[in-house]
C-alpha cells in the first residue's frame, strides 16, 4: 500500500481530492504514508481520527482527513473543507461517507479490500459522487 500512495504521490500536481475506502485494517493510512513520501513531505504521518484533519507540507500540501467519528454532513461542514479542496493541495479522505455533498467533482476513489491470504487488492476509479 505504501508503495501505490507514493507512486500516486509522485505523479499529483495540486488539487486532488482522493476518497479512501476500505474496512479497519485495509491500508488507508499506509496508503497516505506513501502518498505523503510521493509528495517528499518529511517526518512522521499519523491518523487524524480524533484530530480529524492533520496537514504537512511538501512539494505540495497533504491535508489528511479522518471522518471515521463525524455522525452527519453538518458536522463535515463546519470543518471548512471547501476552503481545503479548493487551495491546491492534495487532500487524501478516509472514511468519506459523511462529506459525500461536499467533495468536489472529479474526485479519485482508491477502493481497498483485504483477501483471505492477508493480502490487499485495490481499485482505483473515478468517484461517483
Amino acid at each position: 500500500m505504501r508503495d501505490l500512495g507514493k507512486k500516486l504521490g509522485r505523479e499529483l500536481c495540486g488539487g486532488e481530492v482522493i476518497l479512501l475506502r476500505g474496512p479497519l485494517g485495509a491500508g488507508k493510512t499506509v496508503f497516505v504514508k506513501g502518498l505523503a513520501e510521493g509528495l517528499d513531505i518529511g517526518g512522521t504521518i499519523t491518523s487524524p481520527t480524533f484530530t480529524l484533519i492533520n496537514v504537512y507540507q511538501g512539494r505540495l500540501p497533504l491535508f489528511h482527513m479522518d471522518f471515521y467519528r463525524l455522525r452527519d454532513p453538518q458536522e463535515a461542514e463546519f470543518l471548512g473543507l471547501e476552503e481545503y479542496f479548493a487551495s491546491g493541495g492534495v487532500s487524501a479522505v478516509e472514511w468519506p461517507d459523511a462529506a459525500l455533498e461536499l467533495i468536489p467533482p472529479g474526485a479519485l476513489e482508491v477502493c481497498l479490500s483485504l483477501l483471505p491470504d492477508q493480502g490487499r487488492q485495490v481499485e482505483v476509479r473515478q468517484a461517483a459522487l
